[in-house]
């Protein structure tokens, strides 16, 4: 898992080998700076001060001084521009997983949505990506320059005293083993965080969304004690972390004085024979100081690696699964569609176990208009669904003016097929855009479709017409009115074939009776499909297929279905009567 987690990591780095290349070859240069301070101030000790003199040949201390002083203004120069790049890295790798994922989104099919909530997906495209920019902008602006400073310390140290510098080290290895040892509880322990935080933040998106039902059923009292359980469960989950976060640091600082004291003791002592100037003690000493920094914020970068590591694995395991990715670029394009419509002993099920359509066949004319009745989960909205390609069937054909649909581009397909939902969805946009919905749609069409859809009365009494902006969800809007667009955007959108899915169920008697107008012109001309539970919407149409568990069981139009005093005669007469 942690060699595909690197990989991941490359895949992702590998556009800016560039800049990861110059970061690292500036790296090296704060290290070479970095090496260089302390041992100036040994040569002032040791040559200057300890003999009491200024001046050595033309070298002064003021000259070295000066020196010093440049080495730290160059440094700090070159550190910004090695953080800067780092950081434009970190928000490019930001925009670039952000937007594979919303691409992800968008382009995965309806299976992949039914199986996978909201909120988890809000976590990966936010927090999770946020994590992922953490491992580049803060850790790997420090990695390189840390690793090369630990690597050139060590030489220079070895340099000045392999036995001295042995001893020194003697504590790294017991740090090293710890910190792997605590490195891998801390991965257990954030990936159990991670998974309560998705947990977390699908509750809180599903409040938010349903507060309205919240407050309906008055359990606000219990989705606080939920909210309050998980808040719970996500701190206790992330406690162990902190304290292991907070044991690392101190045991770095612990090592560092450790190691110091071995060097001060071993000189003063004249340990294994060695005895050092007080300047080339000075340089041990702060060489130890500068050797456990960079390892200590290695250490302290743990968390933000791990973290990463478990976010990179939780994004990649939604783009790395495929299969739930719709083709929407092959297949044939349909310039003109006529609207026929067949089903040949279809069989689909939605777990490939229970069967929702059972060797279903009927045919659609072009121009036709047919309605779909039956009880709840028979099969009506299903029909729809799969004439749009939402979910592929298991047996059998679905035509369209003969074509297999299995054959034809999905984004040509569903152009062609326009769905008006009982719950329609309304975006925080303007009117205008809610109808156009970015298509090439001229504000001559946009109002014809306004006055079809009866809207001219709602959208003439709001304060900026057909350029108000509409709420989230269009909360501003009652039901009905969110109805009176959705019928405006599909009369804008013109599509060859319409659905309605109990469209006018939310719209007072009098609006349905002006959008049955349009209706029934539209349909006229072309295909026209209607799922309805109140029959008296559907009496006019050319055909009525009655479904009964999956299967049809009657096909007529109306007078021809209650003349026959079979299944469709019983529902419409326990309708009627359930008026009464």
């Amino acid at each position: 898992m942690k060699n595909k987690t690197w990989h991941r990591v490359y895949e992702m780095a590998k556009p800016h080998k560039k800049t990861i290349i110059i970061v690292v070859l500036l790296s090296l240069l704060i290290s070479v700076g970095e090496m260089v301070k302390p041992y100036l101030i040994k040569i002032v000790i040791d040559d200057y001060l300890s003999m009491g003199i200024y001046q050595k040949g033309i070298v002064t201390i003021g000259m070295i001084g000066a020196i010093y002083i440049a080495i730290v203004l160059i440094g700090n120069i070159i550190d910004f521009i090695s953080s800067t790049a780092t950081n434009m890295m970190g928000e490019d790798i930001i925009y670039t997983m952000r937007n594979r994922l919303f691409k992800y989104t968008q382009n995965a099919n309806i299976p992949f949505h039914d199986r996978t909530p909201a909120g988890k997906l809000f976590v990966r495209i936010t927090n999770d990506v946020e994590d992922v920019s953490s491992l580049f902008k803060d850790v790997l602006t420090t990695f390189f320059k840390d690793i090369i400073l630990i690597t050139v310390i060590v030489v220079i140290m070895c340099y000045f005293s392999i036995t001295l510098s042995m001893l020194s080290f003697i504590v790294i290895p017991f740090i090293v083993v710890i910190s792997i040892v605590l490195t891998r509880i801390l991965n257990k322990i954030y990936d159990k965080s991670k998974k309560i935080r998705t947990e977390l933040n699908t509750f809180l998106a599903e409040s938010i969304y349903g507060s309205k039902l919240i407050k309906i059923f008055n359990i606000q009292k219990e989705k606080q004690a939920e909210c309050e359980r998980l808040n719970n469960d996500y701190r206790n989950s992330r406690l162990p972390g902190g304290i292991i976060e907070g044991l690392l640091p101190a045991l770095m600082t612990i090592a560092e004085n450790v190691a110091v004291s071995i060097i001060i003791w071993t000189c003063v002592y004249h340990w294994f024979g060695i005895s050092l100037e007080v300047g080339l003690i000075y340089v041990f000493t702060t060489y130890i100081k500068q050797l456990f920094e960079p390892i200590t914020r290695i250490i302290d970068n743990i968390e933000v690696v791990q973290e990463a590591f478990v976010s990179i694995n939780k994004i990649y395991d939604i783009l790395d699964h495929k299969e739930y990715l719709e083709d929407l670029e092959s297949g044939m394009i349909l310039n003109e569609v006529k609207g026929k419509i067949e089903f040949k002993n279809v069989w689909f099920s939605y777990n490939n176990r229970d069967w929702i359509l059972k060797n279903l066949s009927f045919t659609i004319e072009p121009g036709q208009s047919i309605a779909l009745v039956g009880k709840t989960g028979c099969g009506k909205t299903t029909i729809t669904n799969l004439i749009n390609r939402f979910y592929e069937i298991q047996q059998g054909e679905i035509l369209l003016d003969g074509v297999n649909i299995k054959n034809i581009n999905k984004r040509s397909l569903r152009q062609h097929i326009g769905v008006i939902l009982q719950d329609p969805f309304i975006f925080a946009r303007t009117l205008k855009d809610n109808i156009k919905l970015n298509a090439n749609i001229s504000d001559e069409e946009i109002q014809e479709a306004i006055k079809l859809s009866s809207a001219e009365e709602f959208v003439s009494s709001l304060p900026g017409g057909i350029d108000e902006v509409a709420k989230e969800r269009g909360i501003s809007f009652s039901a009905g009115q969110k109805q009176l667009l959705a019928f405006a955007r599909i009369f804008a959108h013109n599509p060859s074939i319409f659905v309605l899915d109990e469209a006018t169920a939310n719209i007072d008697t009098h609006t349905e009776a002006l959008i049955q107008k349009s209706i029934d012109i539209i349909s006229k001309k072309k295909t026209s499909i209607f799922i309805a539970h109140r029959l008296a919407t559907i009496v006019n149409v050319d055909k009525i297929i009655v479904l009964d568990a999956g299967e049809i069981v009657e096909m007529g139009n109306h007078l021809e279905l209650l003349k026959t005093g079979g299944y469709y005669s019983k529902l419409y007469n326990a309708y009627y009567a359930s008026l009464q």
